[in-house]
């Protein structure tokens, strides 16, 4: 099925409410157009394009709620859609959070549609493939790879009047190279809105350097060291932070900022200075939707944490209304402040510590406290006077974002990072943190 336009949407948004005999009815239409090449061992394993748009009609008799998706759009399908709908919310118990659809709202369209990036095609995404393959193959190294873009659309409306329309693209890439051995491994990505500043030669040669140089790594003995975060290891960490923001979560005790005796921490101040964390939909860099598609109420810049204080919480419409607050749609994505320096020149700038180029396979060990356990890979280096002095072997770790933003010692230049590892698309710096807690080595590379 074809992308929607914004006309077409409203016209079967404004049918499928007509068709309800529900208190109400909520609308939500998803299209895109997803592209994407995977390649292994230097060889193209798959390639494809997926187009798919579906509709999700909710409705509601008083507190009873009931949800039917489809994506089929002649008139019979959009009935039996309604129907099925309201034949689950008839046998739904009562939710007892239920609130009413909000009114019409007036949203300010973010830039989150970029032609360049809609226009790219099959030859663009082998010609990534093929850059990074060969520029691998010269070096006898053996590469990895996964690019992927996206065209849509997105629609809510409700039978209150609300109604919003936005186009959207997206482009992705990671990629890992290693050496036919095994015994040494790099890995570089990109997020970028436009796909003429997407550099795939640029980004595969990062990967191929690190795999080279972290051969024949050696063992440093675990402890507590300064570490220079790459922007990826840094947003594995810190984005599950996040989490702890939900004014509910906090006001309940389940949060890291959660205050003893009940309620919770917002105004006090619980990071470094330096730590300046915003939301803003209409970021250059960093464009998202103007609506949180999940409450349909419009987003707002927002500060986070405003020189080490916590500003905000996430407020949802039922816990503002029980808690007398203003309700707060969820962010789409996060900036976090940094420098002016690069990479190269934290490194210069340190005597001695540990440069991570990724984190991955996280996991929480205490909510509380966000103390999270994971470990280093594809290219983990030691650092002295200035400069990496050899490769080392990877780390178990057990640390706390909470932690890590406390102990810093100097932020990077902040990049751009996204995809499914991370809970937001982040605008976040390189990293140079003191006394990271490293527990114990992995033979892993």
């Amino acid at each position: 099925m074809k992308l929607l336009n914004q006309e077409e949407s409203k016209r079967i948004c404004d049918k499928v409410m007509a068709l309800s005999r529900a208190d109400e009815c909520r609308v939500s239409i998803d299209g895109k157009r997803t592209g994407n090449i995977r390649y292994a061992r230097n060889s193209v394993s798959t390639a494809g394009l997926v187009e798919n748009t579906q509709l999700t009609v909710s409705v509601a008799f008083g507190k009873r709620q009931g949800t039917a998706s489809v994506n089929e759009f002649d008139d019979a399908s959009l009935e039996k859609a309604v129907r099925r709908a309201e034949d689950v919310a008839r046998l739904a118990p009562e939710n007892p959070e239920f609130l009413a659809a909000i009114g019409k709202q007036e949203f300010k369209a973010s830039d989150t549609y970029n032609a360049n990036t809609a226009a790219i095609d099959p030859d663009f995404r082998a010609d990534v493939a093929a850059q990074s393959i060969n520029a691998a193959r010269k070096q006898n190294l053996v590469a990895a790879g996964f690019f992927t873009d996206e065209t849509g659309f997105q629609v809510i409306a409700n039978s209150n009047g609300l109604f919003g329309y936005q186009q959207q693209t997206s482009l992705d890439f990671s990629l890992t190279v290693r050496t036919e051995d095994g015994r040494g491994s790099g890995w570089s990505s990109s997020a970028v809105g436009d796909a003429k500043r997407f550099d795939a030669r640029g980004i595969s040669d990062i990967a191929i350097e690190k795999a080279l140089h972290s051969v024949d790594a050696k063992a440093l003995e675990p402890g507590r060291y300064t570490v220079i975060l790459e922007p990826a290891a840094t947003s594995e960490l810190i984005g599950r932070m996040f989490g702890g923001f939900d004014a509910r979560r906090a006001d309940e005790g389940r949060s890291f900022l959660s205050k003893k005796g009940g309620g919770n921490r917002l105004g006090e101040k619980l990071f470094d200075e330096q730590v300046n964390i915003w939301a803003d939909p209409w970021d250059k860099d960093v464009p998202v939707l103007a609506w949180d598609s999940q409450s349909m109420m419009p987003r707002q810049r927002t500060d986070v944490v405003k020189n080490g204080v916590i500003s905000s919480l996430d407020y949802s419409r039922f816990w503002a209304q029980k808690q007398g607050k203003i309700a707060t749609a969820r962010h789409g994505n996060l900036m976090i402040a940094g420098g002016s320096k690069s990479l190269e020149e934290l490194i210069a700038t340190t005597k001695k510590g540990v440069l991570v180029t990724r984190t991955w396979y996280i996991r929480m060990v205490d909510p509380q406290s966000v103390l999270l356990t994971g470990l280093t890979r594809d290219g983990t280096f030691y650092i002295e006077n200035g400069k990496i002095k050899h490769p080392i072997k990877n780390f178990r770790f057990n640390e706390s974002p909470v932690s890590m933003l406390n102990n810093i010692e100097e932020l990077g230049r902040p990049q751009l990072i996204a995809g499914d590892e991370v809970p937001y698309q982040m605008m976040i710096p390189p990293m140079k943190i003191r006394d990271f807690n490293f527990t114990s080595l992995s033979d892993a590379v």
